[in-house]
């Protein structure tokens, strides 16, 4: 019998229970590889650096503050940095002491906090996922509200088509919206986008200049990995 849906936890405990032990998940402290894919075809738009020390980055989601960090040390930028696990936010702020990043334990539902216009780069990597559809286009909202002029969103978060696993969560631990589950170890809701839904999002406020989605991975006929989506969007 197909369960009702189901409504969405706080994450607070779950994140600082992960950033204590990291029982579920593989975190990591090295900068993910689909950011510099994305910084790279950046520097190639702009023919040098688009970052420099007079830059600020809005991370929302930061973890342990690892692309901050990098962004830093790569670029000179200065930046902040919101999530929702306290544990976390204690070692972004140890693993980067001496550096101008500023951390913040918060939700990134609602006012970001930071002046219009205010920031060369918005991060949104693995985290609005777990925000509903009237908090995602706030979010949205917020973001080209917080970006200077021609500044870029890179957006990372999940990817719904062809995802036997997310087909099956949503079968069986179905969320309130449409495409989204509750996670069975976190009680965490977390929604699955397509192109569609993310391209609705998103166009009102930005220009989108690539969408690449993840390689689908199958073994033995069965997903071997999940998929995710990269969004290249600048403000308009």
């Amino acid at each position: 019998m197909k369960q009702g849906r189901k409504r969405q936890k706080s994450g607070n405990k779950f994140w600082n229970e992960e950033y204590a032990d990291g029982a579920h998940l593989a975190l990591s402290d090295t900068p993910s590889e689909d950011l510099i894919k994305f910084l790279r075809w950046l520097t190639d738009e702009y023919k040098g650096n688009f970052l420099d020390s007079r830059s600020s980055v809005l991370d929302l989601g930061t973890g342990n503050g690892r692309n901050l960090i990098y962004l830093h040390i790569s670029y000179g930028v200065h930046g902040t940095g919101y999530d929702i696990s306290d544990k976390a936010i204690a070692q972004a702020k140890e693993k980067s002491a001496g550096m101008p990043l500023t951390y913040e334990s918060r939700s990134v539902a609602g006012d970001l906090g930071v002046p219009d216009g205010s920031q060369e780069l918005v991060l949104d990597m693995m985290t609005s996922h777990h925000l509903d559809a009237a908090q995602r286009g706030a979010l949205r909202r917020e973001a080209a509200r917080v970006l200077g002029h021609n500044g870029w969103l890179y957006l990372k978060t999940f990817f719904r088509d062809d995802d036997l696993h997310a087909r099956r969560l949503i079968k069986e631990n179905p969320a309130l919206e449409e495409g989204s589950y509750i996670h069975p170890e976190s009680g965490m809701a977390e929604h699955t986008f397509t192109e569609e839904e993310l391209r609705a999002e998103l166009e009102p406020y930005f220009k989108i200049y690539k969408i690449i989605p993840s390689n689908r991975h199958f073994i033995n006929g069965r997903a071997g990995k999940r998929r995710s989506i990269s969004v290249y969007a600048q403000k308009k």
